[in-house]
């Protein structure tokens, strides 16, 4: 499956805002500018293909829940609002071109949004559509692209099958530690974190003596975790974490290299980008881990040159697995890791336009850039490719 194109109007900030997305695909901006406004706009995408769109479903995706009129582009510019949203993806599936899009409008009351119209193509060919005009009561408030019997044998369903576990990770620290519950849970880790520690157990083998995470060898973890000889996965215990800690029922224990042999020690003393450097790698590489997510602030956490290796890592893992990844991040570092040259790894720069519009724009390598002979991050910070605010 390729996401071709995703196309977002009259939502929040989105006005009239379209992309191209590659496999791996990096946001960058000033604070405000939207980009976790474009992640959220990927997520009603997914709820309006795969079930419906309302708070339960929205929170299940990382979706912030705001009042139905923040919902809606309310620009100064704009004599007369818009009272719905349109959400347009493009995709090639077996080679096979095929659209959905889906007109909203948000809640007036309740909390569910409905669907004006819903359209899906193959080959330009409809192969399936109703919209509020269709004269067989349909219920307005349910997406039928994924309960439609005209798409049960279809390329063009597979779509719904992978943007349907779709959600947008932001982990956190306690969470990660095992001593907080996660808000939203989920299979294989929650949207905050929860189950690190069963995620990393399901993938973990040994193969000739040789501890394997997922098809890495612990040496390329440990390289990442320099402070750390090994880490292994148990049930808490009084000797490694203090009896008035709240914990998870398993838990990630470290083995320092510095300290005495078997001198283990859990998540909970543990320096806290051991924990995300693990969460990030489990989540591109967990055989249960959605097909498309996103993680806001990719960087959280992380050392400047640890979350370039990290970055590095991680879109290997995710090309391997044809997977689709949105990220966001403000460390300059993490662009150093990302291979441009490789058409399937896209930056973009998220911006507002003169009239507050968010507009996305990617970032390929040119000729004046690699003339120049600085580092994307460099050329970010300086402000040659955009993406940050105007302060000077």
């Amino acid at each position: 499956m390729k996401i071709d194109k995703i196309h977002i109007k009259y939502f929040k900030s989105m006005y009239d805002t379209e992309f191209e997305p590659g496999n791996v695909n990096v946001l960058i901006g000033a604070n405000g500018s939207g980009k976790s406004t474009v992640l959220e706009s990927i997520g009603i995408l997914s709820a309006a293909m795969t079930d419906r769109v309302n708070d339960n479903s929205l929170q299940r995706k990382g979706v912030r829940l705001s009042p139905s009129a923040m919902y809606k582009s309310r620009f100064k510019t704009i004599t007369r609002a818009k009272q719905y949203a349109e959400f347009d993806v493009d995709w090639t599936e077996d080679g096979v071109k095929c659209t959905y899009n889906a007109d909203m409008t948000p809640p007036a009351s309740g909390d569910a949004w409905k669907y004006l119209s819903e359209v899906a193509t193959e080959d330009g060919q409809k192969v399936m559509g109703r919209s509020n005009r269709t004269k067989a009561p349909i219920a307005n408030d349910i997406g039928y692209f994924m309960l439609s019997n005209n798409l049960k044998d279809t390329v063009c369903r597979k779509m719904g099958e992978h943007l349907a576990d779709y959600g947008i990770y932001q982990p956190e620290t306690p969470i990660l530690r095992g001593n907080a519950s996660d808000p939203v849970p989920a299979v294989p880790v929650g949207l905050s974190g929860g189950r690190l520690a069963e995620a990393v157990q399901d993938i973990l083998t040994e193969e000739d003596g040789e501890i394997k995470f997922g098809n890495l060898d612990e040496d390329d973890i440990m390289s990442l975790i320099d402070w750390a000889d090994g880490f292994r996965i148990t049930a808490p215990k009084k000797t490694t974490l203090n009896a008035g800690v709240s914990s998870t029922r398993q838990v990630i224990e470290f083995e320092d290299r510095y300290l005495k042999k078997n001198a283990y020690f859990t998540g909970y003393d543990a320096s806290e980008g051991a924990l995300y450097v693990l969460f990030m790698l489990t989540l591109a590489m967990h055989p249960e881990a959605p097909e498309v997510f996103s993680i806001d602030n990719f960087d959280h956490a992380l050392n400047p040159r640890l979350v370039k290796r990290l970055t590095q890592i991680f879109c290997g893992e995710i090309l391997k697995r044809k997977k689709t990844v949105f990220l966001t991040t403000h460390n300059p570092l993490v662009l150093d890791g990302l291979d441009l040259l490789d058409d399937r790894i896209r930056l973009f720069t998220v911006n507002r336009n003169s009239k507050g519009y968010t507009i996305l724009e990617r970032i390929q390598i040119s000729k004046e850039m690699t003339e120049t002979g600085m580092p994307l991050s460099r050329l970010w910070i300086d402000g040659y490719i955009g993406g940050v605010p105007d302060l000077l």
